[in-house]
């Protein structure tokens, strides 16, 4: 009985593990891109995973980064651990320790010490920086896996090789590194699989432009889920499989030849030379394939990097930009206002261009961290972009110094009307409880309060706490009827219909419309939000003059258009405008909002560290709400 009940406690405890690992591997075969629905079986996804440029650089870099820190980090771990046996034990126990300490310790903790040192020795972020970092963590798994073996091994045999007069190192080689070698080629695997397997410590370090798989992963999951992801996470699963278990076998052939003493050095020489040629060879391997393709050791000063929105940009105009004008583009994407904020202000000069929404380039105009712009140089934004909507940017930017309008758009609900039976024109139809259970709200401070403020007829941007007060109390009463607070998975929660209202951006909802005809989007007669997210450059930009050239290219009409119908938000550019063809969404409200629904609205201003801070304490409140 005792026997049954542990073999179904370990299968359920396997079954937690491995279910959802399991189930994404099946996912990474189904033609639908549905998680909820078998489309049959296809290797679509693997083939499309093999011909994405960037996740082929972000796998050569990891594979490069994993073969230099664990070469280097399994040498300094082995000499550690030999020079250490001529310790006393207690001077081993504290090395042992202190060397332990990066294995241990928490990596977001590893992660931010580092990345604050780099900082402070102003080194670059990128390809350094996150080397540094792996062999930083690797060297105690070596360590971990070597020291218990150098201390099985006798050292009368080196002694009587030094007496028959060997050269030191020649002693050692013929002597100790044979019993050593299982060990050291352990070590090596697990540090090259955790190499591999990182994420928090790579993040904090890593600089623009740079990424390992891990990362990419993440900057891809942010954007939503797509089948290509399931495929790259099987992949890495069984890589990390094959190495762990890999690993366990030489430890246990090591064990075996340690308990055997009958075995002589040559032949468990011949077991190790056979080994370490295998291993060699898929060394050279990943060598040529990360300098191939991971562009680790390139250099090129005909560049500009850019920060900009998850899918805020159609991939196609990176690549005519670069063929028109020879100018390398380093493209990174952030999912916030306060992500990006957080990365310029740790390093202004990460970036060159970066697309910012209205109150935070409010924010980062009074902090000094935008520089103003060279309209000379901006032809097509002069002659293109609406004089309406730069009228609107310049409500937080006076003048139009900073920044030249991208996207713009608005926030309303977005219903089913198969779900929905009756006229939907306020936001109080978010506090009904006949749709409990059925209620979307965005997972957004400011988009919040926008709402619960709306209600009550004040302003987006007030700071009196007492008005606050209140649309955090009716947040609170609403909560019960909130299915979930979510950003993006508005848009499918929506289509799928899983839910009957929803707040959403206007391009979102454009998009939504064209995946099902029953949804509808309405800008609440209280007024709403109407943003405006523009082209800035940073004050310390390294290529200004190319951060105009991208600047004045992503004017032109027939890439704003391009632009307009990938993303589906709003383009302020009036040359494209006129250039779209379908005559449906030329002339769309939900696209273009008319003169009497942008009297209804407000643009978000940046309303001071108090008062974020206000706004974030109630917030916190809300969401911990019952």
């Amino acid at each position: 009985m005792k026997k049954t009940f542990e073999k179904v406690y370990m299968g359920i405890i396997l079954v937690f593990m491995y279910l959802p690992i399991v189930t994404m591997i099946i996912l990474s075969f189904n033609t639908s891109k549905s998680r909820a629905k078998w489309g049959g079986f296809t290797f679509d996804w693997y083939l499309n995973l093999a011909s994405d440029s960037e996740i082929i650089n972000a796998f050569a870099n990891t594979l490069i980064i994993a073969l230099i820190s664990t070469l280097v980090a399994t040498v300094i771990g082995t000499v550690t651990c030999v020079a250490m046996m001529g310790l006393h034990k207690k001077s081993r126990s504290l090395i042992m320790g202190v060397t332990n300490i990066p294995m241990i310790n928490a990596d977001i903790v590893t992660g931010i010490s580092l990345m604050l040192l780099f900082r402070f020795l102003h080194f670059n972020a990128g390809f350094v920086t996150v080397l540094i970092a792996h062999i930083t963590f690797n060297i105690p798994y070596v360590m971990l896996s070597v020291m218990p073996r150098m201390k099985t091994i006798n050292p009368s045999v080196y002694e009587a090789a030094l007496d028959l007069g060997a050269q030191p190192f020649f002693a050692f080689r013929k002597t100790v590194l044979p019993d050593l070698m299982p060990a050291v080629i352990a070590g090596a695997m697990m540090a090259f699989t955790m190499s591999l397997d990182d994420f928090i410590i790579t993040y904090f370090t890593k600089g623009s432009g740079f990424d390992t798989l891990s990362t990419k992963i993440y900057s891809e999951v942010k954007r939503g889920i797509q089948p290509e992801i399931y495929a790259l996470s099987a992949i890495i699963f069984i890589i990390v499989i094959v190495l762990m278990v890999s690993s366990r076998q030489i430890r246990a052939r090591n064990s075996v030849a340690a308990s055997k003493k009958e075995v002589s050095y040559a032949n468990r020489k011949k077991l190790n030379k056979k080994t370490v040629l295998v291993l060699a060879v898929a060394s050279a391997v990943i060598a040529v394939v990360g300098i191939t393709f991971g562009g680790v050791f390139k250099t090129e000063d005909n560049q500009v990097y850019v920060y900009n929105w998850g899918e805020y940009i159609d991939p196609e105009v990176i690549e005519m930009f670069e063929e028109e004008t020879g100018i390398e583009v380093v493209y990174d994407e952030f999912e916030s206002n306060e992500i990006m904020y957080a990365k310029i202000a740790s390093d202004n000069s990460a970036y060159d261009v970066i697309c910012p929404s209205d109150y935070m380039i409010s924010r980062m105009m009074q902090e000094g961290m935008l520089q103003e712009l060279d309209w000379d140089e901006l032809n097509y934004a002069s002659e293109n972009i609406d004089p309406k909507y730069l009228a609107t940017a310049a409500s937080f930017d006076e003048g139009n110094k900073y920044a030249v309008p991208n996207f713009c758009g608005t926030i309303g609900i977005l219903y089913n009307k198969t779900l929905v039976d009756e006229p939907v024109t306020s936001w109080d139809i978010l506090w009904d409880e006949k749709y409990a259970g059925q209620i979307l709200m965005q997972d957004s401070v400011r988009d919040a309060f926008m709402v619960a403020l709306a209600r009550r007829g004040y302003s987006f941007n007030t700071t009196d706490e007492t008005e606050l007060n209140e649309a955090a109390e009716d947040l609170i009463a609403q909560k019960p009827l909130v299915q979930a607070y979510v950003i993006d998975q508005v848009r499918d929660k929506m289509i799928g219909g899983e839910a009957a209202l929803g707040v959403i951006y206007s391009g979102e909802a454009l998009y939504t419309q064209r995946e099902n005809t029953d949804l509808e989007y309405v800008v609440p007669e209280e007024g709403s939000n109407v943003w405006l997210d523009g082209w800035c450059i940073t004050r310390d930009a390294r290529h200004s003059e190319n951060a105009l050239k991208w600047i004045n290219f992503m004017c032109r009409e027939d890439i704003a258009l391009m632009n307009f119908e990938y993303v589906t938000y709003t383009t302020p550019n009036l040359k494209a405008q006129e250039l779209i063809e379908d005559e449906m969404i030329k002339n769309s409200t939900v696209a273009f909002p008319d003169e009497e629904t942008l009297s209804r609205c407000e643009v978000f201003t940046y309303l001071g560290q108090d008062a974020d801070a206000l706004y974030n304490e109630l917030w916190k409140k809300i969401k911990a709400a019952d």
